[in-house]
């Protein structure tokens, strides 16, 4: 399996209604971590104290992008994970720093990148609680990890270690931004683009060469510098729940634009978080980039054979990229600001 160890906690329930039932059952308990991400979308925005007309809003926008995003939705796990980076932010705010970063390990021992909102979510917990507390919370955090991967590593070290290897193996994926800048160099000046087909571990559609591999390198170096920043900008001052909402919403987008691997459902991960930022245009950037994932079917061999439509690939991963500009924005900003900002279009009562 080249998923990490948690991603079992969604895959096995579905195995009790029978090989025959298996996709409608797992179709069913994805819509249920979908239903559920909405309920706590909810429950973090009234604790952000957000209007009614923000409510509805953010309500409609995450029940309704499965209509733009397709039936990938469903047919991926991402929702589980979604579902668990919500619920950690949720705990924070509502002041169970312990057992919000028992939730982040469980996350992240499902899909590794909920790791990007650890540094705020120890910020936040040192803020309140403590620098012991802090320590207590990475101790969580490590143990549940721990806890969950420990089994496969006794029972199956080589199949557990091939899971992690396989993902960070990848090349540059022929969906990533990177990928995308070298063939529009391909259709407006004729440079060659060469594809490989890998199906030994993680099935994927890769381009080759070294202006490739540089590409992937410097998205790396991009993602890293990502997540710093936005670390470094909530680290600056307290200025309450909002910002470090804004900051698990900008941390995950960082993260998810310079990836060098980047499959349509991933997409999921911003759907939940992209509410708590002020404003609407975070909203309407990420679902236009919702609706450019559907445009072309989403088996990566569509995505080989698509010719200039490619450029609608390239314009979906720049709106990635002007998506973490725009929520970047929003976390360096004072909180002041913030909430003033926020009151034209959606009134923030005292």
């Amino acid at each position: 399996m080249e998923y990490p160890p948690g991603a079992l906690a969604v895959f096995m329930p579905a195995t009790l209604f029978g090989q025959s039932h298996y996709n409608a059952a797992f179709k069913a308990l994805m819509a249920l971590c979908g239903v559920a991400t909405l309920v706590l979308v909810a429950v973090v925005l009234i604790r952000l104290r957000a209007s009614v007309a923000r409510l509805w809003l953010a309500c409609a926008f995450v029940a309704l992008s499965p209509l733009a995003l397709g039936p990938i939705s469903l047919n991926t796990y991402d929702a589980w994970p979604a579902l668990l980076t919500v619920a950690a932010l949720a705990a924070l705010i509502a002041g169970r720093e312990t057992a919000a970063l028992a939730v982040l390990g469980l996350a992240v021992a499902t899909k590794v990148y909920p790791v990007v909102v650890l540094p705020a979510a120890l910020v936040w917990t040192a803020r309140r609680r403590g620098a012991r507390a802090a320590w207590v919370g990475v101790s969580v955090f490590a143990a549940v990890a721990l806890a969950v991967t420990l089994p496969f590593l006794v029972l199956a070290p080589h199949g557990l270690l091939e899971s992690f290897r396989s993902q960070a193996a990848r090349g540059l994926q022929i969906e990533s931004l990177g990928a995308q800048l070298l063939v529009a160099s391909h259709h407006v000046f004729g440079t060659g683009v060469a594809v490989a087909h890998h199906t030994r571990t993680a099935v994927t559609y890769d381009v080759r060469g070294t202006t490739a591999t540089l590409l992937g390198l410097a998205g790396s170096l991009f993602q890293l510098a990502a997540v710093a920043a936005v670390a470094w900008f909530y680290a600056r001052r307290d200025d309450g729940s909002r910002r470090l909402a804004v900051s698990f919403a900008a941390a995950v987008a960082g993260f998810l634009a310079f990836a060098r691997f980047l499959s349509p459902q991933y997409l999921v991960w911003l759907v939940p978080l992209a509410p708590f930022v002020p404003g609407v245009s975070a909203l309407a950037v990420l679902a236009l980039a919702l609706a450019l994932d559907q445009v072309w079917f989403f088996h990566y061999r569509a995505i080989v054979q698509l010719g200039d439509r490619s450029w609608l690939v390239l314009s979906r991963d720049l709106l990635l990229v002007l998506l973490f500009v725009l929520v970047l924005r929003h976390a360096a900003k004072d909180e002041d600001s913030v909430v003033l900002e926020d009151e034209l279009p959606f009134r923030v009562p005292a």
